[in-house]
């Protein structure tokens, strides 16, 4: 029951509690002090009359009086469907209505005793008092109970129970009404701020609220607005600076291919003929040559680099029998003998090759150069994926290395940044995987395992108004 933690739910719960409770506390209260007034106007109001009933028909009973007489006077202190029973003292009644505490209250006491008993669920006033002599006030041996029925009086007092449980309904539903009213009041801002920042969180950095009144949600909507309007300000800065950056380097990168290449060009002279000029000349040829070469490589990466940041980065698809493209890759660079393959054919998959090629060899390169032989490739399709894994069998990559493997510039092993690598090799890897619209993953072996997934159906149909990143 998730609702129960709605603030809906919490709102009109609350009120109903506090309206409930303060509408049962009044009933409650209004009911114990009816309950009372009733009982004791009742009660009072009958004790009186017989007190008054007894003192005035009493004296006329004569002492020590007889059987009859005190028949007679019992005759003459009932009054409607009032019990009287008129004994000597120490008696007991026929009634059993008239406890034994009474009576012993009775006999105790000079002044009227009651209590209230209940027979067969009627309540009934029970009291009792002895009969006094007018002079000297001394006893007469004559005692005198009453038994009356309060049964009317309950009534009352159940239709008094009723009223205020009647009382208590219509508070219960105006709390209702109002928990729904102030629910309302409170939910709609608090439901504009939740779509707002969903809208916020999608990249809508546009978002804005509207601020009614002064209240507390009134400055919620405000701050919200504000920090809106600061985080477009600074995502707004951060893209242009990016974009800088990115066509910083295009520039950069695309201006170095013109001296890049007339360097080859040289180099490629100096190299041919190094073997014919002494030996650090020749030394320094070949390093010049080989730093050339890098540095082109570089370059090139960060070009490609920066058409998948412009979004500009295309795919020529064709369909491509898998093992056949990577059986091509590894003879083209001279590595079929190095490496173990499971090349299944007919796995037929819209790709481009050119990328394609360029993932493997990467793949392939990696673990030839530092992973440990033998390293394998397989190609395996699955349902509506197939994949390309690669695996070596050295050491393989630390557990903390691996969340960073696909990072640009990134190399596991801080001594190697001379090495031949760029560190770009992955994420254009990668990049190529996703522009696919498959991935490329990795995971400790034995050695390293690179898995290239791809949709056998090929990369789905972007949106137009999708950018690859």
């Amino acid at each position: 029951m998730t609702w129960l933690r709605g603030l809906r739910a919490r709102l009109v719960i609350t009120f109903v509690l506090v309206g409930g409770l303060s509408a049962v506390g009044a009933a409650g209260l209004t009911y114990y002090v009816a309950r009372h007034n009733l009982l004791s106007g009742v009660q009072d109001r009958l004790l009186d009359d017989f007190r008054y009933r007894v003192l005035l028909l009493s004296r006329d009973v004569a002492v020590p009086a007889t059987d009859e007489e005190l028949a007679l006077l019992a005759e003459d202190l009932e009054v409607g469907d009032r019990k009287v029973y008129v004994v000597r003292d120490g008696a007991v009644p026929s009634d059993a209505r008239v406890t034994a505490e009474l009576r012993a209250d009775v006999l105790r006491r000079p002044v009227l005793a009651w209590q209230r008993v209940t027979r067969d669920g009627v309540p009934y006033l029970v009291a009792g008092s002895r009969v006094m002599l007018i002079a000297g006030g001394t006893p007469s041996g004559i005692t005198v109970y009453l038994v009356e029925s309060l049964a009317q009086a309950a009534s009352d007092e159940t239709a008094v129970l009723r009223a205020a449980q009647a009382a208590a309904v219509p508070v219960v539903l105006v709390a209702v009404l109002a928990g729904l009213l102030a629910a309302r009041g409170v939910l709609r801002p608090v439901a504009d701020l939740d779509h707002a920042a969903r809208r916020l969180g999608e990249g809508r950095l546009e978002t804005r609220l509207p601020v009614r009144g002064g209240d507390e949600l009134a400055r919620l909507a405000g701050r919200f607005n504000e920090t809106a309007a600061a985080l477009e300000r600074s995502v707004g800065e951060l893209r242009e600076l990016e974009a800088r950056s990115r066509r910083f380097v295009a520039d950069v990168s695309h201006e170095l291919r013109t001296p890049l290449a007339t360097a080859t060009a040289v180099t490629d002279v100096l190299e041919a003929g190094a073997d014919r000029l002494d030996a650090d000349a020749g030394a320094a040829a070949r390093l010049v040559t080989a730093e050339i070469t890098r540095l082109t490589r570089l370059v090139d990466d960060l070009m490609e680099i920066s058409r998948f940041d412009a979004g500009a980065a295309v795919l020529n698809l064709d369909d491509v029998d898998l093992g056949a493209a990577v059986a091509a890759c590894l003879r083209s660079r001279g590595w079929s003998s190095a490496v173990s393959a499971d090349l299944p054919p007919d796995v037929i998959v819209p790709l481009d090759p050119r990328r394609l090629d360029v993932i493997v060899a990467n793949l392939v390169g990696n673990a030839l150069r530092h992973g440990t032989p033998p390293v394998t490739v397989r190609v395996r399709a699955t349902g509506e994926t197939v994949a390309v894994g690669v695996a070596d069998h050295g050491p393989g990559l630390p557990a903390d290395v691996l969340p960073y493997v696909f990072e640009r510039f990134y190399k596991a092993d801080a001594a190697r940044t001379r090495s031949e690598g760029s560190g770009l090799g992955l994420a254009i890897a990668r990049e190529n995987a996703l522009l696919h619209g498959g991935d490329l993953t990795v995971a400790p072996g034995p050695g390293a395992v690179f898995t290239l997934t791809l949709r056998r159906t090929g990369p789905p149909a972007p949106h137009p108004s999708e950018k690859h990143p």
